[in-house]
């Protein structure tokens, strides 16, 4: 990238999966107990947020600030992992779907990871 040019961050794959986790996230906890509406379901959200947000927020910057928030959207993308397990752990999803989003973000962090070596 030259100088004084941003990305799009909308073209970006990354970005695009993010979005992606995002939205399957969001249809996952729709089904959780309401017990769980202002704990899990809730950070589940905000991490799941979190992934395209931090993209579209550094693609304004510098590439090294670019790549600090792919660390936080990478970050959030393995928090969101952990929730996952948990709730399947608690039997809110079966293994079917913790399987099919977890290779999702296995593939979102990969592509991050390659995506950061190239800035």
């Amino acid at each position: 990238m030259s100088k004084g040019k941003r990305h799009n961050y909308k073209s970006l794959k990354i970005w695009q999966l993010g979005i992606d986790i995002a939205d399957e996230t969001y249809n996952i906890v729709k089904t959780f107990p309401d017990v769980e509406r202002f704990d899990l379901s809730s950070q589940m959200n905000r991490c799941s947020i979190s992934i395209p947000s931090n993209i579209a927020e550094g693609s304004a910057r510098t590439n090294k600030s670019f790549s600090h928030f792919l660390d936080i959207s990478l970050g959030s993308s393995f928090e969101l992992g952990t929730q996952l397990i948990l709730a399947f752990n608690r039997s809110y999803i079966n293994e079917t779907i913790l399987t099919k989003i977890e290779g999702k973000l296995e593939e979102f962090q990969k592509m991050t990871m390659g995506f950061q070596n190239t800035l």
